[in-house]
């Protein structure tokens, strides 16, 4: 190519790809510059504006600004100083794209009111600071009282969902349906419930040793008859039954009799509640893990066969209600 030839407008629109109207905006904007004027007064551009407006299309194709394409076509940036700017820029948009995609692929699917809606964005749009801080709130509600228990500090963090900074939008849906279900102040009385329980009977001092999780053995003894669809109210069921008393009976150190059934089933009801599952299943979409064995079938088949061979005595097990504190940010 001739080094010293102009060429007009258009036979630079004619090498480059690009209309007549671009190329006259990329010259008033200053990103690439007139080598002179015809006698009648026409642009005319130099070699070197080929080159140029060919490294302007690409960078504007991968969506650069023109003031970063000018300061690059310049020598005031270098090309990769703009390009990693763009893509750190890039990786924001992605992430907010994601977001909002997974807030409208819950929505498609539950028909939320504009309120619910709102709530749902801003909790996807949470920070990771935000996030924390309303993780932290949840917790410290649940552990009410017991937060600096050592005895608690494992459970406090298999609890805590952990969203990655390239979260999948599996990730990111599952994060807004376990924020949501953290601040449902019933859900967090249950829980507490548990904690006290557990509290409870398992003292920090070590005075008597810790009682077996009911829970567990409801896991090791019953899971299997759930499995095979057996009826808990069924004639069948009644071996099943028997084994699961007879193994806490002996754990406990207690007769295996109905006061034995009247104390499991205190700790069971609320063990039972299947929003504690769901509580784990989104855990682990959140933080990556293997999806846990939902317990809540169980539990409730246990409930169900233990109250039809045990007669109901005593006054109701007193359930605590207390209202959860709102978060303030999303009140």
């Amino acid at each position: 190519m001739d080094g010293s030839r102009l060429y007009s407008i258009g036979e630079l629109a004619q090498r480059t790809g690009l209309t007549v109207k671009t190329i006259r905006f990329y010259s008033d904007r200053g990103v690439v510059t007139p080598a002179g004027r015809t006698a009648a007064g026409y642009r005319c551009y130099g070699a070197d504006a080929v080159a140029r407006l060919a490294l302007v299309r690409t960078l504007r194709e991968l969506g650069l600004g023109l003031d970063d394409i000018r300061r690059v076509a310049d020598r005031e940036l270098t090309l990769g100083e703009v390009a990693a700017e763009h893509a750190a820029a890039l990786d924001v948009q992605m992430r907010v794209l994601r977001l909002r995609k997974a807030v409208l692929t819950a929505a498609a699917r539950r028909e939320p009111t504009f309120e619910e809606m709102e709530r749902m964005h801003r909790l996807a749009m949470l920070s990771e600071a935000e996030r924390r801080r309303l993780t932290e709130a949840f917790l410290a509600d649940v552990f009410d009282g017991h937060r600096d228990d050592p005895r608690h500090a494992a459970p406090q963090r298999s609890m805590t969902p952990e969203l990655p900074d390239d979260p999948t939008p599996e990730q990111v849906e599952a994060w807004v349906e376990l924020a949501e279900l953290s601040l449902d102040p019933g859900f967090r009385a249950a829980l507490r419930s548990l904690v006290d329980d557990h509290t409870a009977h398992h003292p920090a001092d070590g005075s008597t040793p810790p009682r077996p999780d009911p829970v567990a053995m409801v896991r090791d003894t019953v899971a299997a008859a759930v499995a095979s669809g057996m009826s808990p109210d069924a004639p069948e069921a009644d071996p099943v039954v028997a084994a699961f008393t007879a193994r806490c009976a002996a754990t406990t150190h207690r007769p295996d009799d109905a006061d034995l059934r009247t104390w499991l089933l205190e700790r069971l009801e609320p063990a039972s509640d299947p929003r504690k599952d769901r509580y784990c299943t989104l855990l682990a979409t959140v933080n990556g893990w293997p999806p846990p064995e939902p317990l809540a079938p169980a539990i409730v088949w246990t409930v169900r066969a233990l109250k039809a061979r045990t007669p109901v005595t005593g006054p109701p097990r007193r359930t605590d209600r207390r209202p959860a504190p709102e978060d303030p940010r999303l009140a």
